[in-house]
């Protein structure tokens, strides 16, 4: 039996069970079927879309209170509330909201009854001309509508919203429906890889693609994710970066100037600032040294908030964060021995330097070197206070295997970790380009392995041999954009700014 048409279905917010969502459910697929039998397709192929609601606002700003015009229009988009029985419908497209004015003397009988029969969530098309109410809305006088896709799961109720967080990043679909912020920030984001793309390919860069999936987990000290390849029947590793891959274009010479927007995996912990999968833009200039590349950083972030944002004094949570350069540099021992009072470029010895650490109140391991010592303590000391932007320079070179050594102090490389509101959001390198001493490095991280780091350098042979073949002074930069994205839109959890965040499965 045919159900008759019916007004639209109560939300979520009073349904107090299961069964009665599944009954509003099959009211809707009802309804469905209701338009079948009227001769109508409820899911339809096409329907041609003449303007965004966006661009009628802008097109129409000027159109006075009350004033009607005789072009015609076609919009589409999702019912996101109805008033006077559907004479009033608030159209939703991803540009905006736009009224469409549906009234009998526009409208056939038949229309007329369809309109009863339409729900919030329902999108449709809608053609008619633009009027201004005389309250002084935008509105599309209606002359006929299509149903384009019948809604089958009622919204949430439009006054609270969608505010569950988990059920935000699980059904994020439904929390762009309903959530201009969340729109707003993924909107945001494309806006920022554009910028850098744009700002990257006017200096000469080329963009390339390098393998997800690798034989040895390298260019960074991470726990990889394993899978196996069937047909060659063998363990594989998702890329924990890109890094090795990308120097070895430019040791082959197809540019001086090479970067990548990646996606990279890290079979790590999940926090506010960490996923499992997250993107990293990763860049590699021949003839260029790490100043190059504090350099180029700033330019990137700098360049993307003038973009996005339209200034770079940004504000992220309670701290209001100045993007304008030139940033400070400071090395690592500075400013371990400016907050802590110990200068660790005196301690001689691994032990010296744990017994340093422990008088600091910092825990270390038994046989943690003097880098990872030095490091640990600036992470528990320092690193969360450095709001304003700062590059840290001059680490430890004992826990950068890819660096090329510091000119000037041999227990040091030339390498350096930017920091905003406490964040590391880029790490580079002047690159090491030596084979032999790359080859040694790798020696190290594999003793480091043995001794249960798990998260140490694999030795990658073929890397070593491309590095044998000459590859020239360079510098590298990765910079991680979803923290850049986090920071620019003010946003709290790293997975309000990942469309799909890794969740654990229910």
């Amino acid at each position: 039996m045919t159900s008759t048409p019916s007004s639209p279905s109560s939300t979520p917010s009073e349904i107090e069970s299961s069964s009665q969502l599944e009954k509003i459910r099959q009211q809707r697929i009802e309804k469905a079927q209701q338009w079948r039998e009227l001769g109508i397709e409820p899911y339809p192929y096409k329907f041609e879309k003449s303007h965004s609601n966006a661009e009628l606002q802008t097109k129409y700003s000027v159109l006075e209170n009350g004033q009607e015009t005789e072009d015609t229009v076609q919009v589409a988009g999702r019912i996101m509330a109805m008033r006077n029985s559907g004479m009033f419908i608030d159209l939703q497209d991803p540009s905006g909201k736009i009224q469409v004015f549906c009234h009998k003397e526009n409208l056939s009988p038949e229309q007329m009854t369809q309109v009863k029969m339409l729900d919030i969530g329902d999108m449709i098309g809608a053609t008619g001309t633009i009027r201004r109410t005389p309250r002084g809305e935008l509105s599309v006088k209606t002359q006929g509508f299509d149903i384009l896709s019948k809604s089958i799961l009622p919204l949430p109720e439009k006054f609270h919203g969608l505010t569950d967080t988990e059920t935000r990043y699980r059904q994020r679909y439904l929390d762009l429906i309903m959530n201009e912020d969340s729109r707003n920030t993924l909107r945001t984001r494309s806006l920022i890889l554009s910028s850098i793309r744009e700002l990257l390919t006017g200096k000469g860069f080329i963009e390339v693609e390098t393998p997800m999936l690798q034989l040895i987990a390298g260019g960074a000290a991470a726990k990889p994710f394993i899978t196996h390849h069937n047909t060659l029947d063998m363990d594989m590793f998702l890329r924990i970066a890109p890094e090795l891959y990308l120097k070895r274009l430019v040791v082959g010479g197809l540019s001086e100037k090479v970067f990548e927007m990646n996606r990279n995996f890290r079979n790590e912990g999940i926090s506010p600032r960490h996923n499992p999968e997250f993107t990293m833009m990763e860049l590699y200039q021949a003839y260029a040294d790490y100043h190059d590349m504090m350099d180029i950083t700033e330019e990137i972030m700098i360049t993307a908030a003038q973009n996005v944002l339209g200034t770079t004094k940004i504000t992220y949570g309670d701290h209001e964060i100045d993007l304008a350069g030139p940033w400070e540099r400071k090395s690592m021992m500075d400013a371990v021995k400016e907050k802590t009072g110990v200068d660790f470029n005196a301690i001689e010895t691994d032990e010296e330097a744990r017994q340093a650490a422990k008088s600091l109140g910092v825990d270390t391991e038994p046989n943690e070197s003097w880098g990872y010592v030095v490091e640990k303590v600036f992470e528990v000391k320092i690193e969360d206070q450095l709001i304003q932007p700062i590059h840290i320079i001059d680490y430890p070179r004992d826990i950068s295997p890819l660096a090329k050594v510091h000119r000037d102090n041999p227990r040091l490389v030339e390498r350096f970790e930017t920091r905003i509101n406490g964040w590391e959001v880029s790490n580079a390198f002047s690159e090491l380009s030596d084979p032999v001493d790359q080859r040694a490095r790798f020696e190290d991280q594999l003793k480091n392995r043995e001794a249960g780091d798990d998260e140490a350098h694999c030795m990658d042979e073929d890397y070593v041999r491309a590095l044998e073949y000459g590859m020239p002074p360079a510098g590298g930069l990765g910079i991680g954009i979803d923290r850049l994205v986090m920071l620019l839109t003010n946003s709290p959890n790293i997975r309000d700014v990942i469309a799909f965040p890794t969740l654990k499965a229910k």
